[in-house]
This record gives structure tokens, C-alpha cells and sequence, in this order.
């Protein structure tokens, strides 16, 4: 299993906290999208749409991390990301949703790029932009958690929506996101940073890290 990915892609960052929490082994290969890596013809092969992660498995290329994630609760169901109950698997589903869909879309790296090619903007601005779509994020996710969280985002054990979360913790902060407004998210944080699995996905922990 090889995994193709940056290693500050908070989409390769969540496929690879998945994948510790499933006890999977992997190989990883860097695409360095600021060099534009992903628009090679060797990539393109893998990944049509020149995006991370990539992930080469059982001869084949599985491509938009929650189409892989939802692969790996599949092929590889303990221990599971999802809870038992067709409920909970909704809201669990929902809360990585608010963050897939609504959220990181808005501030990631090709946007930030359109941002400052396109308008002109400064970092100043493309905080201010990224801090626009996290903080109403955050702000929805820190009630769902309220309701739903016992030490994780839903329950006392790591889920789908906790593979989301801690990425984009990590974008907020490299936007400079006031965070002191979600105690229960940073919660989350704090058991992550002392979690093996999430630990060895840090960005600053993978191999192609600058």
C-alpha cells in the first residue's frame, strides 16, 4: 500500500491518521504541490485530477480522501471509525462533513493561490478569508461535540470525525485562527497530541516534511 500525499495536505493528514488507527502499514511517496509535483505526467496517471492523497492499493488508485477513508472503515473494520448505530454513523458522518464540505474546500493551498494570484492578497487577507469559513465551522462543531463528545468527537474512542478535525485544528492555526472559543475541540486536540496514531500523522513527523 503506498500512499501519495504532501505532508501538509490536511487531506493526506487525515487518511493518514485513519490508516495508524487501523494499525494498516503503508510506504509513502511525497508530492510536493508547491512545485507543482501533482501536474506531472507520472502523477497524473495515478490521480486524473492532480489532487492528494492517492492511495495505490490492491493494484489499483483509490483517490478523494473520504472515498478512502470510508474504503478503509470497509476493508479494514476493526477498530471502527464509525458507530454501530445507523444514528451515530450519521452524526459522526455529519461532523467530518461540516469540515470536508464547508470548511478545508474554502482554505486550502490551490485557493490561497487564487487568492493572491487573482485578487493580490497578502497573508493578512488569506487569514482573514481562511478564518471567514473555520470559525462558523468550529463554532457548529464545538455545539455537535457538546452533544455527542465524551473525550472525542463522538463518544470516548477516535472516529471519522476526529480523522477530520485534527487537521483542520492544524490549518487554523497556520492561519492564525483564535481558538480559545472551542475549549471542548481543543480538548480533542490535547488527546490527539498524546495519541500514537495521530502523533505519527503530524506534517512535521512525515518523511517528506521540510
Amino acid at each position: 500500500m503506498i500512499l501519495h500525499g504532501y505532508w501538509r495536505s490536511g487531506a493526506a493528514y487525515r487518511v493518514r491518521i485513519g490508516l495508524n488507527l487501523k494499525g494498516v502499514d503503508y510506504d509513502q511517496r511525497g508530492v510536493d504541490l508547491r512545485t507543482g509535483a501533482q501536474a506531472s505526467d507520472a502523477f497524473l496517471a495515478l490521480n486524473p485530477q492532480g489532487l492528494v492523497p492517492a492511495l495505490e492499493v490492491d493494484g489499483g488508485v483509490l483517490t478523494q480522501s473520504p472515498a478512502i477513508l470510508e474504503w478503509l472503515e470497509e476493508a479494514h473494520p476493526t477498530p471502527p471509525l464509525l458507530p454501530v448505530d445507523h444514528v451515530g454513523r450519521a452524526h459522526v458522518r455529519a461532523m467530518a462533513a461540516v469540515i470536508g464540505c464547508d470548511i478545508h474546500p474554502l482554505n486550502n493551498l490551490r485557493v490561497g493561490k487564487g487568492l493572491r494570484q487573482t485578487f493580490g492578497a497578502d497573508q493578512a487577507a488569506v487569514d482573514a478569508w481562511a478564518a471567514r469559513w473555520i470559525l462558523p465551522g468550529f463554532e457548529a462543531l464545538e455545539r455537535m461535540v457538546g452533544v455527542h463528545g465524551a473525550g472525542w468527537c463522538f463518544g470516548t474512542a477516535p472516529t471519522l470525525a476526529d480523522c477530520y478535525l485534527i487537521p483542520q485544528i492544524y490549518s487554523a492555526r497556520r492561519f492564525n485562527v483564535p481558538m480559545d472559543a472551542f475549549p471542548r475541540l481543543l480538548a480533542i486536540d490535547a488527546a490527539a497530541a498524546v495519541h500514537p496514531a495521530f502523533v505519527a500523522a503530524r506534517p512535521d513527523n512525515q518523511p517528506d516534511a521540510d
